[in-house]
């Protein structure tokens, strides 16, 4: 996925300025109820400019790196939500 795909989706920003001496960094999350939650790959982790995502602290990690099947997922979600 893009950075760009992963905004379209709704995820929120989260930034870090880094440690001294280290460049600020960014990531993305998505609220879906309160404990679950997605979230991406830092902005100094991607490579060509490839984001995923992942449920936030699960294990295993269960990752996503096609926009179509995480729209799904979200749209999916979000229709149940009550």
């Amino acid at each position: 996925m893009t950075e760009k795909e992963i905004q379209l989706l709704g995820f929120e920003m989260q930034t870090d300025e880094g440690d001294e001496g280290c460049a600020p960094w960014h990531y993305y999350t998505y609220t879906i109820a309160q404990g679950f939650e997605f979230i991406t790959n830092a902005s100094d982790e991607t490579v060509d400019g490839d984001w995923w995502v992942e449920f936030f602290e699960s294990t295993p990690a269960i990752r996503f790196t096609d926009f179509a099947k995480m729209q799904a997922l979200l749209n999916l979600l979000e229709k149940h939500r009550v």
